[in-house]
């Protein structure tokens, strides 16, 4: 019989059917809801989150949510979203998304501990949390996830071992752990992940050797270990690894022999073992690997021949080992070399003759060796060459015209070789050229005045050579010139007055010259000049008078010449002065009252007509005797010596008037008395402004030279020990600046008010001021070891100065900057950021100095272009606009933070990469090559701390202001360590910020 035979048992059966199918549906129900709920809930802890991320009755419909076919959720993928997500996960329960497969939560800004729940989701193939900032240790319970497939935790603060459970991961065939602070070990069980593709471990703090079982991961791709702290030899067993195409262990304390085991990587394409402590012979293997295609090697201990080559090389470089015999002759056996550098090695030999065609060539660097040959026709005409070093070497020779042929080629140095000939005119034609350096050779003949065309020309170099004939006009045609150097070669006739009109030129040096006639004073037009040498050559006449205008000169060498006459009276204001030698002249009179005069040698015043002052084997200036003249002339001498008297009895009721004015701190805490505190200078400044005006004055000897510590655009800073045992700095502001003050009094106390408020421990702490009408000043608190620029030029110190501590200092800087520009109840621009204007104490912390004094100077001021911004750490868009803003200190701060890790303003730098157009490709200076030399090359964690710190740098100088970031965000980049790469603030792509420099000499992290 039919279960439907009656209608009872037909009723009976629907019924049963729909409860069974209510209770079938209700658990996926019951999924659902929780999930939107538990998406609600998490979306309420986050900050700063858009009110529309969310929202709407079916959650599948929300942006970043992928259903199944049931409405539970599979897919969860929020990377970098619109204001980016800022929190933590531990609200997100995530318990209640039971068939979650893929988790995207990259590039966002999450910190906290990742947490352990992530072992509930079982069925997850895909999870990734880059590029945020998590912390603490990785959860043992994400080796649970035996579905895994890719697990990426890159660039966050993961601190802690490698877990021995991540053998647990048998699915996995992507891990990313770089960029963390992960330490230990790599675990040996990693080697039972068969299925792993892709490892990438780089910049963390790992240690130990390399585990042998590593050569049993056979599908690997990708092996990337470098940057850690890794020591031992590399396993022979990494050429069981048939698979591998990149293989990157640069940054690390690797020793030993290279195993000849590599050359059985037939597939790899890219090895890199940079920067490491290997030693012994490149293996012959490496020769047949027929897939090789960027060969690094550099910075180890590496000696012998390098082996003949059949690989199709891009990229070939091993620079500075001890590397002998000649380059191998199939270099560019593909033809398409892009990159070759064997710098700072023992090799020998001509240019194997392949290079001669290799028309793919864009930076070749053969500096530092022995090669020698005939450099005539060694090369050919290069299409896409852009940088040549060939400095250093035996070549000979005559240059050939070619080089002119080279359209793209920008830097030409062909230094300390044996070259001769004369400079070919077709180099005239190479119109993109930047940089020539053909110093101290043995070229002879004239100078071509068809450089003059070379109009991105900055820095020219011709020293040491036989250049006969006049400096040609043309050079002044050259607007972007930074550095000429022509010294040591026998140019006659006059110093071009042209000169004066390349307004960039901050060296010039045309000593050991027959050059004559006088000194032209378009000199003076070129105020960025910092250093000037026409010493030993035959100039007549005086010193031009309008070189008082070059406020940044540093050196000052006029030696060895037939100068008469005396020194200008302006050269008091060359503040800035450092360095000077006017020996062997014929100039008589008073010294300038300077200290790089009064601490000048005898050497640099002796065998001069009648030099007089306060330095080492001058005679005193003395008033001449009034025996020897007329009646007249004693009348003349009376009236004069009886204005003091008179000048004294007004300066008298003058000093009455405003003896209650001077030396106050401010106004209204003059009513506030204070408890002294062991001669707390803020006691002084506040009850008795007279005692500290007299001490001062006392402690300084009335501001002696002897006291005087540094000179700035506004005032010369001397030290002063007070008698409450407080020593300060005392700034006596220059004349200019004080009259000012005077006819503004007023409204620079209320501006003093706000500066007396900053309390910042990157901040120099005024302590008060003096207005006076004989002199006024500010008292700062005295920062032991002087300016950031003094530090940089004195060889001992600079090297005390290592690259944690110069992180350290371009942290302060930010910090500082960061406050008054943000979080100061007035904001404030500094307007003067430079090297002399940042500070160090007894501990290296930097502290900014000079805060405010801009503006409260000259706080109605419409041109701050004319304000004593330092030349070469001004914004350019100063040029055509008067408008300062917080942006200009943000390239200020660029300019300071290249210097530092430089050790050197970085102006070639900055005009190489300015005016150049970066391809895409473009990798034309390497970070390695131009950081202190001082220091042995920075490693690991730290190295990677200067690549992220150096590419901060270079987005604040970047030539749109709007462009820069923030001092705010900039802080904040810097106080993270690693610099999410992708964070919208850059404004434009970080290869783009980089110009032209590139971090893959601190590693291929940049890459």
């Amino acid at each position: 019989m039919s279960p439907f035979s009656t209608p009872f048992n037909l009723i009976f059966f629907l019924l049963i059917f729909f409860i069974s199918s209510s209770h079938a549906v209700s658990p996926s129900s019951s999924t659902t809801s929780m999930e939107a709920e538990a998406l609600l809930k998490w979306k309420a802890t986050l900050h700063n989150t858009s009110q529309t991320l969310w929202g709407g009755s079916n959650h599948c419909n929300w942006i970043g949510v992928t259903c199944d076919g049931t409405g539970s959720v599979t897919n969860l993928s929020l990377p970098g979203y619109g204001l980016r997500l800022n929190g933590t996960l531990h609200s997100l329960n995530l318990l209640s998304f039971p068939n979650l497969i893929r988790l995207d939560l990259g590039n966002n800004s999450l910190y906290g501990t990742i947490p352990s729940h992530f072992g509930n989701l079982s069925k997850l193939t895909f999870l990734d949390l880059s590029l945020n900032s998590f912390s603490g240790n990785i959860p043992s319970e994400i080796f649970s996830l035996k579905s895994l497939e890719l697990i990426s935790l890159a660039s966050n603060e993961i601190s802690g071992p490698i877990p021995r459970d991540i053998a647990s991961l048998s699915s996995v065939s992507n891990i990313y752990f770089a960029g963390n602070n992960l330490s230990g070990p790599i675990p040996s069980s990693i080697g039972r992940l068969h299925k792993l593709f892709r490892l990438d471990l780089h910049n963390n703090r790992l240690n130990g050797s390399i585990p042998k079982q590593v050569g049993m991961l056979r599908s690997l791709y990708l092996l990337d270990i470098s940057a850690n702290y890794l020591t031992g030899s590399i396993p022979a067993s990494i050429g069981n690894l048939s698979n591998l195409v990149y293989l990157y262990f640069y940054g690390n304390y690797l020793s030993g022999s290279i195993p000849s085991e590599i050359g059985l990587l037939k597939s790899i394409s890219a090895l890199e073992l940079s920067v490491n402590n290997l030693s012994g012979v490149i293996p012959i293997s490496i020769g047949n690997l027929t897939s090789l295609e960027r060969l690094f090697l550099s910075e180890n201990s590496l000696s012998g021949h390098i082996p003949q080559t059949y690989c199709n090389f891009t990229y070939f470089q091993l620079s500075n080992n001890h590397l002998t015999g000649p380059l191998p002759e199939n270099l560019c056996l593909g033809g398409v070399l892009t990159r070759l550098a064997v710098v700072n090695n023992s090799l020998t030999g001509p240019i194997p003759s392949t290079l001669r065609d290799c028309k793919s060539l864009i930076r070749v660097r053969l500096e530092g060796n022995h090669f020698t040959g005939n450099i005539s026709d060694a090369f050919g005409i290069y299409p896409n060459l852009d940088h040549i070093g060939l400095s250093d070497n035996n070549f000979f020779g005559e240059l050939s015209p070619k080089w002119g042929l080279c359209p793209n080629l920008t830097s030409l140095q062909i230094s300390n070789n044996n070259i001769s000939g004369k400079i070919p005119i077709e180099l005239g034609h190479a119109t993109r050229l930047q940089e020539l350096d053909l110093s101290s050779n043995h070229l002879i003949g004239e100078i071509p005045k068809e450089l003059g065309a070379l109009k991105l020309m900055s820095r020219l170099l011709l020293s040491g050579n036989r250049l006969s004939g006049k400096i040609p006009s043309e050079i002044g045609l050259l607007s972007n010139l930074q550095k000429l150097e022509l010294s040591s070669n026998n140019l006659s006739g006059p110093i071009p007055d042209q000169l004066g009109n390349c307004l960039k030129l901050f060296q010039l040096n045309l000593s050991m010259n027959n050059l004559g006639e006088s000194i032209p004073s378009s000199l003076s037009d070129v105020i960025a000049l910092q250093s000037l040498d026409l010493s030993q050559n035959s100039l007549i006449g005086g010193i031009p008078q309008q070189f008082g205008k070059l406020k940044s000169l540093e050196i000052l060498n006029l030696s060895h010449n037939k100068l008469n006459g005396s020194i200008p009276e302006a050269f008091n204001d060359l503040h800035g002065l450092r360095i000077v030698n006017i020996s062997f002249n014929r100039l008589e009179g008073p010294i300038p009252d300077l200290k790089a005069f009064h601490e000048a040698s005898f050497d640099a015043l002796r065998n001069n007509k009648g030099l007089c002052g306060n330095a080492t084997g001058l005679r005193p200036c003395v008033l001449p005797s009034r025996d020897n003249h007329n009646q007249g002339r004693r009348t003349k001498v009376i009236i004069l010596a009886m204005l003091p008297i008179f000048g004294s009895l007004l300066l008298l009721f003058i000093f009455a008037a405003s003896f209650f004015a001077c030396c106050k701190k401010t106004p209204t805490r003059k009513s506030e008395p204070r408890e002294e505190q062991h001669g707390d200078i803020f006691t002084v400044l506040g009850f008795n402004g007279r005692i500290l005006h007299d001490s001062i004055i006392e402690a300084t000897e009335d501001f002696s030279s002897d006291y005087c510590i540094g000179s700035g655009g506004y005032g010369t800073v001397y030290k002063a020990a007070l008698p409450t045992a407080q020593v300060v700095a005392v700034k006596k502001l220059h004349q200019s600046e004080d009259s000012l003050l005077l006819n503004n009094l007023k409204a620079f106390e209320s501006e003093i008010v706000a500066l007396l408020e900053i309390r910042h421990r990157n901040i120099v702490q005024m302590y008060g001021f003096c207005s006076h009408p004989r002199h006024s000043f500010l008292v700062y608190e005295l920062v032991e070891r002087g300016s950031l620029r003094m530090v940089l030029s004195n060889n001992e110190q600079a090297k005390e100065l290592d690259w944690e501590k110069r992180l350290n200092v371009v942290k302060g800087m930010a910090n500082a900057l960061s406050y008054m520009h943000h979080d100061h109840s007035r904001p404030i621009v500094h307007r003067d950021i430079s090297s002399n204007n940042v500070l160090l104490d007894s501990d290296y912390e930097a502290r900014v100095s000079d805060f405010g004094t801009a503006r409260v100077l000259k706080p109605d001021s419409s041109n701050w272009t004319s304000l004593a911004g330092t030349y070469g750490y001004i914004a350019p868009e100063l040029a055509y606009t008067m408008r300062v803003d917080e942006k200009c200190d943000v390239y200020s701060f660029g300019v300071v933070t290249m210097e530092v890790f430089m050790g050197k303003h970085p102006a070639d730098l900055i005009s190489y990469v300015s005016s150049s157009t970066p391809g895409p490709n473009d990798q034309q200076i390497l970070l390695k090559d131009v950081i202190d030399h001082h220091l042995p090359p920075p490693r690991s964690r730290t190295a990677q701390d200067v690549v992220s710190a150096a590419k901060v740098g270079f987005a604040c100088l970047n030539g749109n202001p709007e462009l820069r970031p923030t001092m705010q965000q900039v802080a904040q980049a810097l106080s993270r360590q690693s610099l999410p790469l992708r964070s919208p603030f850059w404004g434009i792509k970080v290869g783009e910020l980089l110009g032209h420099v590139v971090c893959n000499g601190l590693g291929h992290l940049c890459r």
